[in-house]
This record gives C-alpha cells, sequence and structure tokens, in this order.
C-alpha cells in the first residue's frame, strides 16, 4: 500500500509529459498583472500619438458640419473613422497582446500545444460542474478575489481621499495645470494599486506552483513503472543480451577452424590465434575459459588445428586482447614462437 501513496515528487518525464497536454503552473494574477503593467506603459508612451489621431478625428467631423451627405460620402465618412480607429486602438492591442505573451513565457517558458483546446466532453458534464462549482477550492478562489479587490480598491481609495484634500489649491491652477496634476495623480493610484496586484500576484504564483507540482506527485510504483518503460523491462533485456552473445559465440566457434593455433592454459583458457601473410601481427579469432575454452579445443582438434599449452601466454591473450584484435607488440616474441613451432609441425 505504501508504493501507491503519492509522496515523491514527480519526475523530468512527468512534467514533460504534462507540458505536452497543455498543464503548466499558470497564474492568471501574474499575467493580469504583467499585462496591466505593459498596457499601463504602452498607454503612456502611446497617448501622445493616440492623443493626435483622435484630434485628427474630430477635426474631421467638425469639417461635416453644413455638407450634404449622401452614399458615397457616408462610405468615406466611415472608411476614415475605420482608419484613424485602428490607428488609436491597433497600438495598444498589439502591446497588450504581446505582454499576455511575454506573461506566459515568463511563467512557465515557451509552449505550443492544440491538445488543450481539443473538445473534452467529460468538461462538460453537469454534474462534475456543479460539483466544481460548489468546490473548496472556488470557495477559497472566491475568498481570495474578494479579499484581493477589497484591499486593492482600499489602497486606490485612500490616496484618492489624500488627493481629494489638494482641490481647493488646485481649483486655483489653470486649465492646463489642472489636467496635468489630474494626469499625474492618476498615475500615481494607478501603481499603487498595481503594486498591490503585484504582491497578490506573487503570493498566488507560489501557491499555483505548490498545487501543480502537488497534483504531479508520484507514488514509488509509478516511478518504478516510467523507469521500466523508459529503460526497457530487466528480464528483456537480459533475454536480448543473452541472445547477443549466443549469436557472437556462434560466429567466434565458426572461425575456430580457420586458426593456426589455439594456445591453452590447458585447462581454463583457450585463445584461437590466426596469421595471414602481409599483415603485421597475427589476429585473435576466438577465446574463452573454462566450458567455452573446452569447446574450442574441440573444434579446433576436430578440424586438425594445432592446440599449443602455454598457460602464461593464454591468460595474457585472454585477459589484453579481444576477438578481432591483433596482438600487441609485447607479446610478438612470445606469439613467434608458438607460430614457428606450428610452422614446424605442419612442414613435419
Amino acid at each position: 500500500m505504501a508504493d501507491d501513496e503519492k509522496t515523491e515528487e514527480p519526475t523530468p518525464k512527468k512534467i514533460e509529459d504534462a507540458r505536452k497536454e497543455g498543464n503548466v503552473p499558470k497564474s492568471q494574477d501574474t499575467s493580469g498583472v504583467i499585462t496591466l503593467f505593459i498596457a499601463i506603459l504602452a498607454l503612456l508612451m502611446l497617448f501622445p500619438f493616440m492623443a493626435q489621431h483622435m484630434l485628427k478625428l474630430f477635426k474631421y467631423y467638425f469639417s461635416l458640419i453644413g455638407t450634404p451627405l449622401d452614399k458615397l460620402y457616408m462610405i468615406d465618412v466611415a472608411i476614415v473613422t475605420m482608419k484613424e480607429f485602428l490607428l488609436i486602438v491597433l497600438p495598444l492591442a498589439v502591446a497588450v497582446g504581446l505582454a499576455g505573451i511575454i506573461s506566459a513565457v515568463a511563467q512557465f517558458g515557451f509552449l505550443f500545444t492544440t491538445k488543450a483546446i481539443m473538445p473534452d466532453f467529460k468538461k462538460i458534464d453537469p454534474i462534475k460542474g456543479m460539483a466544481n462549482l460548489f468546490s473548496m477550492k472556488k470557495l477559497i478562489e472566491g475568498v481570495k478575489i474578494t479579499l484581493k479587490s477589497f484591499t486593492t480598491l482600499g489602497v486606490g481609495f485612500i490616496f484618492f481621499f489624500y488627493f481629494i484634500t489638494e482641490l481647493p489649491t488646485v481649483a486655483l491652477f489653470g486649465l492646463a495645470d489642472q489636467l496635468a496634476w489630474m494626469r499625474d495623480k492618476a498615475i500615481i493610484i494607478a501603481f499603487a494599486m498595481l503594486l498591490v496586484i503585484f504582491v497578490f500576484a506573487m503570493i498566488d504564483i507560489i501557491i499555483v506552483r505548490k498545487q501543480y507540482f502537488d497534483g504531479l506527485k508520484m507514488s514509488l510504483q509509478e516511478i518504478k513503472d516510467e523507469m521500466k518503460n523508459m529503460d526497457g523491462d530487466p528480464q528483456i533485456k537480459a533475454k536480448i543480451r543473452q541472445i547477443q552473445m549466443q549469436a557472437s559465440r556462434k560466429r567466434m566457434m565458426a572461425e575456430v577452424p580457420n586458426a593456426d593455433v589455439v594456445v591453452t592454459n590447458p585447462t581454463h583458457y583457450a585463445v584461437a590465434l590466426k596469421y595471414e601473410d602481409g599483415s603485421s601481427a597475427p589476429i585473435v579469432v576466438a577465446k574463452g575459459m573454462d566450458h567455452v575454452a573446452q569447446q574450442i579445443k574441440k573444434i579446433a582438434r576436430e578440424n586438425d588445428v594445432i592446440v599449443y599449452p602455454n598457460p602464461p601466454l593464454a591468460r595474457s591473450l585472454y585477459a589484453e586482447v579481444e576477438i578481432d584484435q591483433k596482438i600487441p607488440s609485447e607479446m610478438f616474441q612470445a606469439v613467434a614462437e608458438v607460430l614457428a613451432y606450428v610452422h614446424k609441425m605442419n612442414r613435419k
């Protein structure tokens, strides 16, 4: 039962699979505060440009006073209005759109998946919908939104009430100075409220990430199953290695009849050597110990390959030279003596 308890942190593969499904730790509060912050900055930067086109549009409307309007003229008014409206709204809309992308990438990196928008009829189950509507999670969300709203509005009201006390003095200003004062105070109130929202957003992203990783926690059995799927079943892998070793041994035994000599321990080790004219050194074509060594010697005798006992050389060849490799230079002398013996026996 302990293996079924979800107490372990999610593995990188579990997190990556969740990302592919579109399941990522996204804080709506964080996205909102980033979007709002960039939107306010964009509005302040674009305001002269937007005001210029708004003024241009109003001048155009005033120029129409007293002009008879026909169908073609109305089409022209609509085109001018649409053009100026797009020039006013489009830059701000682009800035807000980019802000949404930036807020998402800042939280969980770049992610493109279509699984999150695929229709899922389980999500429109009315019974589950009612259960989710009155769940503890929804209650906590409601309390959090209420607290955040009242706190933000409260901070804004405090600043607003403080600025109201300056109105008797501001009433003595000119119209341009009054508008400038109003603009400056509006910016201060906006950023004060934005700061409060930012604090709530930081708290929210911590809570969202904790809930996200808690929701992905795995049991020990799930981790074992995942490792088995990634690395393969150990029994299957062992069976594959066994088959590979058998095939390799079969190919090795097929080379023994072509060897020039088999150097033996003589009981524990057997190494088959082959020397071809023009080669720089003999090659090990087969080697083995115990049962495999006995098989090599048996095949060698059946095919009239000389079996030469030399325990030190057999042990060295078995330990230091792999199959299909040439013998090292330090063994040339010892192997040359063996090949000389073989050549002498062949002549006889």
